[in-house]
């Protein structure tokens, strides 16, 4: 997945030279997108050059700018004022965090609406922000660059449902394909008179032309929006799920219909209040949830991840030149960490190579795993000691990055974890550890525990490595060597560490020195 940054690098090896040392990289440090949806404004500030950015700013307004537009071909009125307001506080912001000019897109409520574009030019007079009315078709094509941004690479389709409009876009290696749109957003089918039949057959009608401009698809599908993320965090409720994570969780074709059902029969009040969600957010989620079984009954997808990236970070993903978008997310984003915040930044490399004879004929997936772990095996340093362990898993399993699993945040979590400590059992984490198969934990525990020995022997990111694992799987033997010049680093707590490291491998261990 790390494409040209598998290739060693003179200076960087393995890992390739990270992107923000570029400084066509650093232009992009510090980016300001907004949204105008269809039933929410909403401003971002993307932060760092890494390729999975931080979110340096975030702030969401519910405007309920497409709510009536069936009845009038008007913008809400209420909605407008919200808008107007939050737009004025949106460029006040920008200007505060010296990011100009912002980059303002308005989806399918400004352009449907017969005052969309009057409404875009009163902002520009009041404020100087010019927004770009996007068709569905760009609009489409966005929300994919934003799933792209967090998994480079992918296939599949993705759905991004707004208040107003649902967007459907083929992606095939990194690429954007066939696209289409439709009035399928909740707002417009809370407008459709009659009944729960009268919508079903509606949204039938008009999935059936989507299946025809699209195609036939059997990858994974992507699902954008708040909508889906609400119906995503209701699955989670329903089912007892530990990680309150929506980025990458997973759902099939069963669970989409449980949880459908789940919503129909449910205290809608009760289940906004268990979720966290907002009252305005609830209020779609039940027309949302008609529409999903019939998109996934229609595509048959082969399974169904949520992406908390969409068209904000295909903004983004846009202005990125193409050999920044074909990097790994996750390892940029574990570089930028350890640059900022490591004690000794670049030792991250060192610590892999020294771990890496621990897993012979590893998967490029585990291998990817292995190299973000050592990269921030050190950068929760000032983390209060006897919290250490459990801060590193929780910026491990909960972080904003992109390209990760839930199971793959367990195993990173686990293994810098055991970084810090030899034993997983009592910690408040425990209900999350059956996210990952034993075969996982096993590894990660391992990791960890290598990490821990490799730390102490090294003080200098300069010095040569005076440490070497050999590690021989048929007869259960670890053999640490040492050169003469870091014999006196192995001192008892390193000694203990290499016990316990030969532990968990079920392996004798011995210290040479060469």
């Amino acid at each position: 997945m790390n494409g040209p940054a598998e290739n060693d690098h003179p200076e960087w090896g393995p890992f390739g030279r990270p992107l923000f040392a570029d400084p066509e990289a650093r232009a992009l440090s510090r980016v300001g997108v907004v949204d105008i949806g269809s039933n929410s404004v909403r401003l971002v500030v993307f932060d760092g050059a890494a390729r999975s950015p931080a979110y340096f700013y975030n702030e969401k307004i519910m405007c309920g700018l497409g709510a009536g537009m069936s009845e009038t071909g008007r913008l809400n009125p209420e909605g407008r004022e919200r808008a107007r307001a939050a737009l004025r506080r949106f460029q006040l912001l920008a200007e505060g965090m010296d990011i100009q000019p912002l980059t303002a897109v308005a989806t399918a409520a400004v352009r449907d609406a017969e005052d969309g574009r009057a409404f875009c030019a009163e902002i520009a007079a009041e404020t100087g922000i010019r927004i770009h009315i996007i068709d569905g078709a760009d609009e489409a094509r966005l929300s994919a660059q934003g799933v792209l941004l967090g998994w480079p690479g992918s296939f599949g389709l993705v759905c991004d449902i707004g208040g107003s409009s649902m967007e459907l876009a083929e992606i095939s290696g990194g690429r954007v394909g066939r696209r289409a749109t439709s009035a399928l957003g909740p707002l417009k089918l809370r407008e459709i008179p009659g009944g729960r039949k009268e919508r079903e057959a509606h949204i039938a009608d008009i999935m059936a032309g989507l299946v025809e401009k699209v195609g036939p698809q059997r990858d994974r599908l992507f699902l954008v929006g708040g909508s889906w993320r609400a119906i995503a965090r209701i699955d989670m409720e329903r089912r007892a799920y530990p990680l309150h994570v929506l980025h990458e969780y997973r759902m099939n074709a069963e669970a989409v219909r449980e949880t459908a059902k789940f919503i129909e029969k449910a205290d809608l009040e009760v289940l906004r209040k268990a979720c966290g969600l907002s009252s305005s957010r609830m209020a779609l989620v039940p027309f949302a949830a008609e529409v999903l079984p019939q998109l996934v009954d229609a595509f048959r997808p082969a399974d169904i991840a949520i992406s908390s990236y969409g068209i904000r970070e295909g903004l983004l993903y846009e202005q990125m030149p193409q050999a920044l978008r074909d990097r790994d997310p996750l390892i940029e984003a574990c570089s930028f960490a350890e640059a900022k915040d490591a004690r000794l930044p670049g030792f991250g490399r060192r610590l892999f190579r020294f771990v890496e004879p621990l897993f012979p004929g590893a998967s490029p997936a585990r291998r990817r795993l292995v190299k973000a772990a050592c990269l921030l095996h050190d950068v929760s340093w000032r983390a209060h000691p006897d919290y250490r362990a459990e801060t590193c898993f929780d910026n491990a399993t909960r972080a904003n990055l992109g390209g990760l699993k839930h199971s793959e945040r367990l195993f990173l979590g686990l293994a810098l974890l055991h970084r810090y400590r030899n034993k997983r059992e009592g910690t408040r984490f425990e209900d999350l550890y059956a996210l990952l198969d034993a075969e996982g934990t096993q590894a990660a525990e391992v990791l960890g525990k290598a990490m821990r020995l490799g730390a102490m022997l090294w003080m200098s990111e300069r010095s040569q490595a005076g440490a070497t694992l050999d590690w021989d799987p048929v007869e259960r033997r670890l053999v640490l060597k040492l050169t003469r010049e870091a014999e006196p680093l192995f001192g008892e707590v390193a000694q203990a560490r290499l016990k316990s490291l030969g532990g968990s491998l079920n392996a004798e261990t011995d210290a040479q020195v060469v």
